[in-house]
C-alpha cells in the first residue's frame, strides 16, 4: 500500500470507529451484561458490527503496511493525529472503565477508601454506569490514579465533563510518550519515525487509550520518559534521580510500571556493569522510584493499602490470560470423567512464579546487554503471565520495545489480534468463546514451550561442541 493512501485508508477507518461509537459504543446507557448475539439483535447491531469490523481492519491494515517505511517521525506525528481526531470527540469505545474511574474518584472525595470500599458504598451518583463487577470491588490502580480521578470529579460537575478530562490526562500521557520516545529510540539505534509509529499509531491506542480513556495512557507516558531520562544521562545523579521518580509516579498509576526498574537500574551504569557500579548510579534511579511511591501512598492518606487492590483485577476470567487458559482447558479435559475442578487459580500461581524466575533470568541477562531492551521483554512477559489479559495491557510492551529493538513484528502481530477482542460497547468476545480460546492458546502455550526447550537444548549443545573444539 502506498504511503499517501496508508494515511487516509487509517483515517477512514478511525472515522468509522467513531461513528459505531455514536451508534452503540460504551454509553452510560448501554446494558452492561450482553453477548455478541445481543448486540447483532440491537436497533442497529449490524451497521454497529460491519462499522466496527470495517474500521478496524481499515485501521489495522494501514498501520501495519507502514511499519517498516516510515518516511519521517513528522509524518507518524501527523498521520497519528488525524487518526486520533474522530476518535478524541466520540463516546467511549471498548470499555466502560472510564466510569469506574469517575465513582472511585468520586468514592474517595466522599472520604472513604476505594481499597477498602467499592463504590457502591457512598454510592456514586453514576454508579448504574459501572459495569455489576467493579461496583463492590476494590480499585485495582495506584494511589497517585486515585489522587488524579478524586481531582477530575471535584473540578466538575457532570459525568461527561469527568470522562472528558479523564480522556484529556489520556492525551497528556500520549504527548509525554511522543515527546520521550525518539529519545529512548535515538538512545538504542532505532529510528524514531518507526519507534513513533510502532507505539501511538496502533489501533489499541485508538480505541483504548484514547476512546476508551484508559489510564495505561498515562502510565506508559510516565514510564518511557523516565527510561528516557536514564539512558540519555547515564552515571549522573541527579538525571538519575528524575527518571527514578517518573518511574515512580508510573508505579503511583499502575504498580505494573515497577517492573522496569530493575532494569532502569541497570542502563543507569556508565561503562560495563559492575556491583559498584549498580550501587552507585542504580541506587538514584530505585531510591526515587520507591520513595515516590511511599510519598504519593503518604500523600493520599492510603498507606499502602493500594497493594491488596492489586488482586481484584483477577476477578476477571478469560483464556486470553494463557495460565488462565491452561487452567481452563484442565478442568474441560477431566469434565468427561465425572469430575468438576478449578485449576485457573493453581495455574495462575504458577504463572506468577514463572514470571518471577522469568523477570529474575531477564534482568541476569541484562547486565551485559541492552538493558532497555530487556525491560521491554519483562513488560511483555509480565503481561504474558499475569492472571488477566486486557487488550490494552499490550500497549505497555509494545512503547518500549518499538523504541528499543529492530524486529518488533511479533509485537506488533498480537497488538493487531488483541485489537478485535472486544465489541465497540466493551462486550468481551472471550467471555463466550473459552471453550474453544482456552485449548487453542493452551496448545500455543505447549508449542512455544516446546520451540524454547528446542532451542535451549540446541544452544547447550553449540557452547558444548564450541568448548570442545577449543580445548583440542
Amino acid at each position: 500500500m502506498p504511503i499517501h493512501l496508508a494515511r487516509w485508508t487509517g483515517l477512514a477507518g478511525s472515522t468509522m470507529l467513531a461513528a459505531a461509537a455514536f451508534i452503540g459504543g460504551a454509553l452510560p446507557s448501554s446494558p452492561h451484561k450482553v453477548t455478541p448475539i445481543d448486540v447483532w439483535q440491537g436497533r442497529y447491531g449490524p451497521l454497529l458490527l460491519v462499522l466496527w469490523v470495517a474500521g478496524l481492519g481499515l485501521f489495522c491494515t494501514a498501520w501495519w503496511a507502514v511499519r517498516d517505511r516510515v518516511p519521517s517521525p513528522r509524518w507518524a506525528l501527523v498521520t497519528v493525529g488525524l487518526w486520533l481526531l474522530p476518535l478524541l470527540v466520540a463516546p467511549p469505545l471498548g470499555s466502560r472503565d472510564g466510569y469506574a474511574y469517575a465513582c472511585q474518584g468520586a468514592t474517595y472525595a466522599g472520604g472513604f477508601s476505594p481499597y477498602e470500599q467499592g463504590v457502591s458504598v457512598l454510592p456514586c451518583p453514576w454508579l448504574e454506569t459501572v459495569s455489576p463487577i467493579w461496583r463492590d470491588t476494590a480499585a485495582p490502580y495506584g494511589p497517585l490514579f486515585v489522587l488524579l480521578a478524586a481531582a477530575v470529579v471535584i473540578l466538575t460537575d457532570s459525568l461527561v465533563d469527568a470522562l472528558a478530562l479523564f480522556r484529556l490526562l489520556a492525551v497528556a500521557g500520549l504527548g509525554l510518550l511522543a515527546a520521550c520516545l525518539p529519545v529512548l529510540a535515538r538512545r538504542c539505534g532505532v529510528p524514531p519515525g518507526r519507534a513513533l509509529w510502532l507505539a501511538l499509531g496502533s489501533p489499541l491506542v485508538g480505541v483504548h487509550l484514547v476512546s476508551g480513556m484508559h489510564n495505561d495512557a498515562l502510565m506508559v507516558g510516565l514510564l518511557v520518559a523516565g527510561l528516557a531520562i536514564v539512558a540519555a544521562r547515564p552515571g549522573r545523579p541527579g538525571p538519575l534521580l528524575a527518571g527514578g521518580v517518573l518511574l515512580g509516579l508510573a508505579g503511583g498509576i499502575k504498580a505494573t510500571a515497577l517492573v522496569v526498574v530493575p532494569f532502569a537500574a541497570l542502563a543507569a551504569i556508565a561503562g560495563v556493569y559492575s556491583v559498584r557500579g549498580l550501587l552507585r548510579a542504580g541506587g538514584w534511579v530505585v531510591g526515587g522510584a520507591v520513595s515516590t511511591v511511599v510519598g504519593v501512598s503518604l500523600v493520599a492518606g492510603l498507606n499502602f493499602g493500594w497493594i491488596a487492590g492489586l488482586k481484584q483485577g483477577g476477578l476477571s476470567v478469560a483464556w486470553t490470560s494463557p495460565p488462565t487458559a491452561v487452567g481452563q482447558t484442565l478442568g474441560y479435559l477431566v469434565l468427561p470423567f465425572g469430575w468438576h475442578i478449578d485449576a485457573v487459580p493453581v495455574t495462575r500461581a504458577i504463572g506468577l512464579a514463572v514470571l518471577l524466575l522469568v523477570l529474575i533470568v531477564l534482568w541476569w541477562r541484562a547486565r551485559t546487554r541492552n538493558p532497555l531492551w530487556y525491560a521491554g521483554l519483562a513488560l511483555a512477559a509480565t503481561v504474558a503471565l499475569a492472571p488477566v489479559f486486557h487488550p490494552w495491557y499490550w500497549t505497555w510492551p509494545l512503547a518500549v520495545l518499538a523504541a528499543t529493538s529492530r524486529r518488533v513484528d511479533w509485537a506488533a502481530a498480537v497488538a493487531l489480534l488483541a485489537s478485535f477482542l472486544v465489541l465497540p460497547d466493551g462486550t468481551s468476545l472471550p467471555a463466550f468463546s473459552k471453550t474453544v480460546g482456552a485449548p487453542l492458546m493452551t496448545l500455543f502455550v505447549i508449542v512455544v514451550t516446546v520451540r524454547w526447550a528446542q532451542s535451549a537444548v540446541a544452544a547447550r549443545r553449540r557452547v558444548v561442541t564450541e568448548a570442545s573444539g577449543a580445548s583440542r
